[in-house]
C-alpha cells in the first residue's frame, strides 16, 4: 500500500461497528451510566440522518431496491429505538430512596 492510499473497511469490521456499537452502548445504558445515554441518543441520531438520506437514494434508483430498502428501514427503526433508550435513560431521574423506618424523636437534654 503506498503512502496516501485509504484501505476498504471489511465486512467484518462494518458489522463489528454498526451492530456491536449500539449493542455497547445499551448495555452501559442498562448499567446507568450516563454518559453513555448522551452517546446513544447522539449515535442513534447520525445514524438515523443516514439512514432516512439512505432511503430517499434508494428509492429515487431506478434498479433493484428491496433488499436495500429493508435493510435501510430496519436499521433507522434500530437507530430510533436507541435514541429512544437512550433519552428515557438521561431523562429519568429517580429519586433518593427512603428510609426504611423513621426514628423516633430525640428526648430532651437536660442541663
Amino acid at each position: 500500500m503506498r503512502h496516501g492510499e485509504f484501505a476498504a473497511p471489511t465486512q467484518a469490521w462494518w458489522i463489528g461497528f454498526l451492530v456491536l456499537m449500539p449493542l455497547g452502548l445499551a448495555i452501559l445504558v442498562w448499567l446507568q451510566l450516563r454518559w453513555a445515554a448522551v452517546a446513544c441518543v447522539i449515535y442513534g441520531t447520525v445514524g438515523l440522518a443516514l439512514d432516512l438520506a439512505t432511503t430517499v437514494q434508494i428509492l429515487t434508483k431506478d434498479s433493484d431496491v428491496l433488499v436495500p430498502l429493508v435493510s435501510s428501514v430496519i436499521s433507522g427503526l434500530l437507530n430510533f429505538l436507541l435514541i429512544v433508550l437512550g433519552g428515557r435513560s438521561f431523562l429519568d431521574v429517580t429519586p433518593a430512596p427512603l428510609p426504611l423506618e423513621s426514628r423516633p424523636p430525640s428526648p430532651p437534654s437536660s442541663f
